[in-house]
């Protein structure tokens, strides 16, 4: 039998795209949110995935989450956030395929969580796995994110990059040019359109 035709994604990042980052007073530093009650969508969020599903993308979650590792909150918190970001998505949740967490940091202090790892952005580590787990075509992707991270790790996999610029993670980009920048995720669904055909991209 012929192998199953790959299948193009939009891999999103997390924090500073679909939600909003917290300022916390205790490192008095913009981070991701370390317990539920801190997760907040960014307006238009679940349209936004709804509406690149329908189209006929794959979606999947890529994000880094170092806080456990650092020792501000528990992996159950995490997990319990991500629960949270599901269920504020609603029915945006139904159009994502997978999500990939990142819970390590080279300078945390959790032992087993506290070293260079393959899977921490930049690294196209989780972009990849993605791509095997679900047969997808990262040469037809699209990376989007608010950092230089996110854009050097869709590069690396193959994938065409867009920045979405997040005024609380303005110092964490500048150095990684995307392919483009939108100011909202509004224009991200138009310039990325319907998936590209595989005779297309090649």
């Amino acid at each position: 039998m012929p192998a199953p035709e790959l299948r193009p994604a939009v891999f999103l990042d997390r924090d500073g795209l679909l939600n909003e980052l917290v300022f916390y007073v205790d490192t008095q530093e913009w981070e991701s949110p370390r317990t539920p009650e801190d997760l907040r969508l960014v307006p238009g969020a679940a349209a936004f995935v709804t509406e690149l599903a329908r189209r006929g993308w794959a979606i999947v979650l890529i994000s880094n989450q170092p806080s456990f590792a650092k020792g501000k909150t528990t992996l159950d918190a995490l997990k319990a956030v991500h629960g949270r970001f599901l269920e504020s998505l609603g029915v945006g949740a139904a159009g994502l395929t997978d999500a990939y967490y990142c819970y390590h940091h080279p300078r945390g202090i959790v032992e087993g969580y506290s070293s260079a790892c393959p899977c921490r952005k930049p690294s196209p580590f989780l972009l990849r796995q993605a791509g095997r787990d679900h047969n997808l075509d990262l040469d037809r992707s699209w990376m989007v994110g608010d950092q230089d991270t996110d854009v050097l790790s869709g590069r690396n996999a193959g994938c065409r990059t867009i920045l979405v610029p997040c005024e609380a993670s303005a110092s964490k980009r500048g150095a990684q040019p995307p392919d483009f920048v939108c100011q909202t995720l509004g224009e991200v669904t138009e310039v990325i359109g319907p998936p590209r055909l595989a005779r297309e991209a090649s």
